[in-house]
Order: C-alpha cells, then sequence, then structure tokens
C-alpha cells in the first residue's frame, strides 16, 4: 500500500509541477493591472489567463499536500487549515495563513469587483502568492519521495 501511496503523490507532484509551470509564465509576463484604465476583451485575456492558472496551481497544489500528507502521516486532515498547518511543519508551505488567502482570492475570482478591488487581487497574485507558489514548487520537488 506504501507504495502506491508514493507513486500518487509523486504523480501528484508531477501535475503541480506542471501547473505551476504554466502559472509562471502568467507571472513572468503580465503586467499589474491598471483600475483606472478600460481593458478590452482581448487586453483581458492574460489577467483571465493568469486568474485560471493560478486558481488551478492552488488547487493542484493542495491536491498534492493531501497525498503528501497520507503519505507521510497515514490520514487526512478534516480541514484546509489542519493540512495547511501539518504542511507548515514539513517545510512545504511557508505559512498556513497566506495559503487560506490564496484560497479565498481563488473563491472570490469568480465574482464581479470593482477595477479596484481586481487590481489588488492581481498584485496579490503577481506579488505574495507567486513567490509562495514558487517556492512551494521548489520545496516540493526538493522533497525526495
Amino acid at each position: 500500500m506504501a507504495g502506491a501511496q508514493i507513486q500518487l503523490t509523486r504523480d501528484t507532484l508531477a501535475k503541480a509541477v506542471d501547473a505551476l509551470a504554466i502559472l509562471d509564465a502568467s507571472l513572468t509576463t503580465v503586467a499589474p493591472f491598471d483600475p483606472a484604465r478600460t481593458y478590452s476583451p482581448k487586453e483581458l485575456e492574460p489577467y483571465d489567463a493568469l486568474s485560471d492558472r493560478f486558481i488551478r496551481g492552488v488547487e493542484v497544489a493542495i491536491r498534492f499536500m493531501r497525498s503528501l500528507e497520507r503519505l507521510e502521516f497515514a490520514e487526512s486532515s478534516e480541514t484546509l487549515r489542519d493540512l495547511l498547518h501539518r504542511m507548515e511543519k514539513l517545510d512545504v508551505v511557508s505559512e498556513a495563513g497566506l495559503w487560506l488567502e490564496m484560497r479565498d482570492i481563488r473563491n472570490r475570482m469568480v465574482h464581479d469587483y470593482l477595477p479596484e478591488q481586481r487590481a489588488a487581487m492581481f498584485a496579490d497574485i503577481l506579488g505574495p502568492f507567486g513567490a509562495e507558489l514558487r517556492r512551494f514548487r521548489d520545496r516540493a520537488r526538493a522533497r525526495p519521495l
């Protein structure tokens, strides 16, 4: 059974690394969002791609964390907060609270917001959230499985 969980964890890690590489392409090319500017639908495409890639990156990263948790602890946390605290102890994530904020942004992105609020969300994704996802990717890849 342990061998199957190791393989599952390796597979979810590979998917997370791939998703975060795609997100990284957006993080390195998308300019900060200007709330004073009226964007055309075509001009919004990079921000839509960034949003989609961010959401997918967070979800796939959490899927890997759940698999790693089962491998390391032989059980699953009841809450996302508990999972993130375990990952913090394993040094997979920097701070559980930051990941809870990222999950909150993921949930809020599906709603329509004023330009200033969208600008703040994109600034977080391009700034501290993107940096954390890069750290996560590097830490997860370096982890022996």
